[in-house]
């Protein structure tokens, strides 16, 4: 049984995301880490194929978290999983500069985005208290999309 609910991950992860402009600045650095994680682990492969990866064996490993705490928020992530993989194939397929350098660059950039808007929202990073915020953070922003939309999670 799971010590917390998915409303407590996301109620606690909230206490350190009310400012406007820190809320802002998540709304966009959340999304660029998670696809700068996924694409910059991309080339690591497991076998022959390149399908085979860790990429997926992570995306497996997270959707496997946010099915415990909530089917509906698995099957949203998985929607954002499958959106990353695509852009990660766009860029393979179109972009001339290696995908490793595009991820890496937005990676720290969307970091530093991310550090500036707890200085302004003056409270740290919910991932210092518990490294499994890092999961939560994506999912905490599907949930207003989820509510937007009248869908319960």
């Amino acid at each position: 049984m799971l010590s917390k609910t998915l409303d407590d991950w996301l109620d606690e992860y909230g206490e350190s995301h009310r400012h406007p402009v820190n809320k802002a600045i998540h709304w966009i650095c959340v999304p660029l880490i998670l696809w700068t994680l996924l694409a910059l682990i991309w080339p690591v492969h497991v076998g022959e194929s390149p399908w085979i990866n860790l990429c997926m064996a992570f995306m497996l490993f997270c959707l496997w978290f946010y099915a415990r705490l909530s089917w509906s928020i698995a099957i949203g992530m998985s929607l954002v999983a499958l959106i990353s993989i695509v852009l990660i194939q766009w860029h393979i397929a179109q972009i001339a500069w290696p995908l490793w350098q595009t991820a890496l660059t937005i990676f720290v950039l969307a970091w530093i985005g991310q550090f500036i808007g707890h200085m302004i929202e003056g409270k740290r990073p919910s991932f210092f208290k518990d490294l499994q915020f890092l999961l939560i953070g994506p999912a905490w922003l599907l949930s207003f999309v989820y509510r937007r939309l009248g869908i319960r999670y």
